[in-house]
C-alpha cells in the first residue's frame, strides 16, 4: 500500500531512526517476531469472516529462535523492566509451539531452548 505524498508528514517532522532509542528498536523488533510467531503457531483469531491462517510450525520455529536470540542477547542491556515481559512472552510462545506440535520436541530441544534453557 502506497500512501499519497500529501498524506505524509513534512520531511522535517518525520522520525529519523537516529532519534529512536535502542531500547525502543529492540522492543519493536521483538514484538514483531512475537506477533509473527504467534500467528505461525496458529494463535491468530479469524476476523472479517476469513478463517485464521493455519499453523506453520517450520516458520514458527525460525521466528521463535530469532526472538530467543534477540531477548537473550539484549536482556542484560535492557534492564529487568523491559526484559522480564519479553522473557515471559517468549516462554509463552515456546509453550504454544510445544502444544501445537503433533510430536513435541524433547525438553531443551524446542525452538530457542538452546538459548533459554528448557521450557516445560
Amino acid at each position: 500500500m502506497t500512501l499519497p505524498p500529501d498524506s505524509l508528514p513534512p520531511i522535517d517532522e518525520r522520525l529519523d531512526i537516529a532519534d529512536v532509542p535502542a531500547v525502543e528498536v529492540v522492543l519493536t523488533v521483538a514484538m514483531h517476531l512475537m506477533s509473527a510467531g504467534a500467528v505461525a503457531c496458529g494463535l491468530a483469531d479469524s476476523s472479517d469472516d476469513r478463517p485464521a491462517p493455519p499453523a506453520d510450525l517450520a516458520e514458527a520455529r525460525i521466528l521463535i529462535t530469532a526472538l530467543a536470540g534477540l531477548v537473550t542477547a539484549a536482556a542484560p542491556q535492557l534492564g529487568s523492566m523491559h526484559a522480564a515481559p519479553l522473557r515471559d512472552g517468549l516462554q509463552a510462545l515456546q509453550r504454544a509451539f510445544r502444544e501445537a506440535s503433533l510430536h513435541p520436541d524433547a525438553p531443551g530441544m524446542g525452538p530457542g531452548e538452546d538459548l533459554t534453557g528448557p521450557v516445560l
